[in-house]
């Protein structure tokens, strides 16, 4: 299973935000050009996001479906990847301090992907989830809200430190 993880400086409801909006789906998987919802609510299970994937002149449309929720915490999805087969992707939120430590597990579930699945696969699927990883934190971090927040943590820290009220 191709586990990576990564610490990503918003808090889980930045980063929940940005996962629970199905129309930014292609902002931060790699190798996805354009998504939309196409059926259900996205992120409820069994609701479903089209997305599309560009190589050259060909264009890939498939589609992501939500298997598991657990609002704020877990999305579990389904993406379906044409005669590959699908796959399985588990994403979990920690809450690490005031950040959130983010959680990408993945592997072939069904199809061609499954069966050709081996250790140079495994390192591909890693590769991936690193850049997709670091797309997600620089979309998160990037957040209205995230800086909202960041700038009310240093006005605290900054008031905190003014008043005599920081630790020696």
């Amino acid at each position: 299973m191709a586990v990576r993880h990564r610490l990503i400086k918003v808090t889980p409801q930045t980063v929940w935000s940005v996962l629970a909006d199905g129309s930014r789906y292609a902002e931060w998987v790699v190798g996805t050009s354009a998504s939309e919802p196409v059926r259900g609510q996205w992120p409820q299970v069994d609701s479903a996001i089209s997305y599309e994937v560009r190589v050259g002149p060909l264009r890939l449309t498939n589609e992501t479906v939500v298997r598991q929720c657990e609002e704020g915490s877990v999305l579990g999805l389904e993406a379906r990847a044409g005669a590959l087969g699908t796959a399985r992707i588990a994403i979990e939120l920690r809450p690490w301090g005031k950040y959130c430590l983010v959680i990408a597990d993945e592997h072939p579930l069904q199809g061609v992907g499954g069966l050709l699945h081996n250790v140079a696969v495994e390192a591909l699927i890693q590769l991936r989830h690193r850049a997709m990883l670091a797309r997600l934190a620089r979309v998160c971090e990037t957040q209205p809200q995230a800086e909202q927040l960041e700038g009310l943590h240093k006005g605290r820290r900054a008031a905190a430190h003014s008043t005599g009220g920081g630790h020696a």
